[in-house]
């Protein structure tokens, strides 16, 4: 599918931060979110106007609500239908909070909703709850089982880190024994509260990838990466001719991928917060395809370091908002991925390692 799809032209993902507003203060909240809204939220004409605009993109635009926690705007359900009816695929990313009740994952889904993501961090109660500096577990899993009581695909995402990789199996098997349709696998870019947490190195996220491939290969559930495209690479390296690689090219921050802050300011990627435009001035489609910050990132022949000399830089790319938090750079080169060109002599980034040497290997 992604073969026939011109980034240049559309993101193959929008996601809308509708707002800041959570119940939740888990330690990773790249959002900083707070339990109020803030007051220059897009208001409900303006949210509308914004899924307007989108229309421009083309039909069926893949639009994700985010937050903070979404449930927290009285309108979200309105906000949906108004999407639904423009034709969009309405997707929903909500915080695991008792607010997230069986009836509430109804009436998203009787409003148009037609995915539901929930993160889960740690395979048990205790190591979810431990993570995220919150009690969600069981909130998250009573959503999860609601969702498929309405008939709702569930997408599962997991935080990578130093503290969470060793659960990485168990929690396989949570997201088999919950029928997610897939597994969201996130390698921590440090922004927001994300900032205490340590990073795997550089050739723990290379096993990590290959493991992953290896569970894409068994699961009925499908696996993808955010914020590490050089799964991508490991991939084709992996499989010789590329095979076990459907798409062309990897979804990066501004590359097939677009954010949209509660303000209104228009990111690559919320893990990349560098505003090339607000939606109150300018329409979103204008913003993603002539803004000159994303025109850059979609030339991969013009980024730097190693990233900018690989011969899988069309397929991979990096990850441009790790770039940006290691070096405040968005051209510049993935610190997490260890792969360097043949030939390459220039100079390599600095690791993101914090305190993450002997952390146990990935296995069954």
């Amino acid at each position: 599918m992604f073969d026939d799809f011109d980034v240049d032209r559309r993101p193959l993902v929008l996601i809308w931060e509708v707002t800041q507003a959570c119940g939740l203060a888990c330690r990773h909240c790249r959002a900083d979110a707070e339990p109020k809204r803030h007051p220059d939220e897009l208001t409900t004409a303006e949210g509308k106007r914004l899924l307007d605009d989108a229309a421009a993109f083309g039909d069926g635009q893949l639009i994700v609500l985010s937050g903070g926690d979404p449930l927290a705007r009285g309108d979200l359900t309105e906000l949906v239908s108004h999407g639904d009816d423009l034709g969009h695929r309405m997707t929903i990313t909500p915080s695991g909070t008792a607010s997230l009740t069986p009836a509430r994952v109804e009436a998203l889904a009787d409003a148009g909703i037609q995915r539901m993501a929930l993160s889960i961090d740690g395979a048990t109660r205790e190591s979810h709850d431990r993570f995220r500096g919150e009690e969600s577990f069981e909130d998250t899993l009573t959503a999860a089982r609601a969702a498929r009581d309405a008939g709702l695909p569930l997408q599962v995402n997991t935080t990578v880190c130093a503290q969470t990789v060793d659960e990485l199996p168990a929690i396989r098997d949570r997201v088999r024994d919950l029928g997610a349709v897939l597994w969201s696998v996130f390698f921590l870019v440090p922004v927001g509260r994300g900032r205490i947490l340590d990073p795997i190195p550089p050739e723990r996220a290379e096993e990590v990838m290959e493991w992953l491939h290896g569970v894409a290969e068994a699961e009925r559930f499908g696996v993808k990466t955010t914020e590490a495209p050089f799964y991508r690479r490991v991939g084709r390296q992996r499989d010789g001719d590329g095979a076990g690689v459907r798409r062309r090219g990897g979804i990066t921050a501004g590359r097939g991928f677009a954010f949209v802050s509660h303000t209104g300011e228009t990111y690559p990627s919320g893990f990349l917060p560098k505003s090339a435009g607000n939606v109150r001035d300018r329409s979103v489609v204008d913003i993603y395809r002539n803004a000159e910050l994303f025109e850059s990132l979609r030339d991969p022949d013009g980024f730097a370091g190693k990233c900018g000399a690989c011969e899988f830089r069309q397929l991979c790319g990096g990850s441009r908002s790790r770039a940006f938090a290691a070096t405040g750079d968005p051209m510049g080169s993935d610190p997490l991925c260890p792969y360097v060109p043949e030939g390459y002599d220039g100079e390599l980034p600095a690791t993101l390692d914090g305190e993450s040497t002997g952390v146990p290997d990935v296995a069954d």
